[in-house]
């Protein structure tokens, strides 16, 4: 009798609370405001919300590109001048440089990370990472780009863009206020680039002008190209819905000539590089549990104290500015309940096999 009292009290007592906290981040390549303008014009607020401005002694030097809360991709020669983080600042959600605006966040440099086979001279491996000094908090003017796999497939000829706030044209400064460009470039593939380059140079076709690790895109009649101030900048492509980052802006003859493309590092290639540094996994911080577009969900386990057939309920609840709000509730027991688990299983089978064992024995 003792022991089915203590049960009873155990069951009919204060919830019983089993949590697992949960990160939902944003999904990368997905824009929350779309862009309609056609290439080589301004770009609409919020359109590539993954694009950066990497500053030295707060000047624009370069572009780059957010790929999760905590890092930015760019180019390793953007760091000619100087490896010391603390002379470099990353502005995100920018839109016009020579005005600030509210959805903008400016954060400093904790580490450069500078790809160790880079070479000047070739541009091979023009590659670098940026940490950030804190995680940043996403919103629609901040989201990160997806990185491709070495299976996605970007043929030959596939329109991409690529957007920054470089010269407009050689020597030909970004006019006031700086808005965010854009322009659509046609992929052309790496041996077919080096073809182009031996053509309009005359170099001989035994020395090697773009590296094996790049992919140009551009125009046979130019016009339309990356140029100085977008290096690091991102090369976007779309692929089934999502864009990925297929390519950094390295280098190229001129800006926009004829039979001279422009020259972006494979970011495919250097998938295997990024890896170690866990540069695209999100960092779960105390801004992710507000109310935003990043949220952390906890997930309640509640032993009920309606009846025995009732007895296991499971609760979801949100974490918001310190606030825990019930947002549903389903008995485990429904057919239709997506919140089952294993422990909440476990709890409502031992404690079923206990009452079962007292009132028969």
């Amino acid at each position: 009798m003792a022991f089915r009292d203590f049960l009873l009290l155990l069951v009919t007592s204060s919830p019983i609370w089993l949590a697992t906290t949960v990160y939902s981040a944003p999904a990368c390549g997905s824009p929350i405001v779309s862009s309609r303008i056609v290439g080589g014009t301004a770009a609409t607020n919020g359109a590539w919300p993954w694009q950066v401005s990497l500053r030295y002694k707060t000047s624009h030097i370069c572009g780059g590109s957010v790929i999760s809360n905590q890092w930015i991709m760019t180019a390793a020669h953007c760091f000619q001048n100087s490896l010391f983080a603390s002379q470099y600042q990353v502005r995100l959600g920018a839109y016009q440089l020579s005005l600030s605006n509210p959805n903008e966040i400016i954060s400093n440099v904790e580490t450069i990370i500078v790809n160790s086979e880079y070479n000047k001279d070739s541009n091979f491996a023009d590659i670098a990472l940026v940490k950030l000094t804190s995680p940043i908090s996403y919103s629609k003017y901040i989201l990160p780009v997806c990185i491709p796999s070495s299976t996605d497939s970007f043929p030959e000829g596939m329109e991409c863009w690529v957007t920054g706030w470089g010269t407009i044209g050689s020597s030909v400064n970004l006019p006031y206020p700086q808005t965010l460009q854009q322009v659509m470039t046609p992929l052309i593939s790496r041996d077919k680039c080096e073809q182009i380059y031996h053509s309009s140079t005359g170099i001989s076709s035994s020395v090697t002008i773009v590296p094996t690790d790049q992919i140009c895109a551009g125009y046979a009649a130019g016009q339309k190209d990356s140029c100085q101030g977008d290096s690091g900048g991102p090369l976007v492509c779309k692929l089934q819905g999502v864009w990925y980052q297929v390519g950094i802006v390295s280098w190229g003859e001129g800006c926009a000539l004829p039979n001279y493309p422009g020259v972006y590092t494979l970011v495919a290639a250097y998938q295997s590089w990024l890896s170690p540094y866990n540069a695209t996994t999100d960092v779960l911080t105390k801004a992710d549990t507000t109310a935003s577009t990043v949220s952390a969900v906890t997930t309640a386990y509640v032993a009920s104290t309606d009846d025995m057939s009732t007895m296991i309920n499971v609760a979801t609840i949100n974490i918001q500015a310190n606030k825990v709000t019930a947002v549903n509730t389903d008995t485990i027991f429904k057919s239709s309940s997506s919140t089952q688990s294993i422990p909440v299983l476990l709890l409502g089978s031992c404690v079923l096999l206990c009452w079962w064992f007292i009132n028969d024995h």
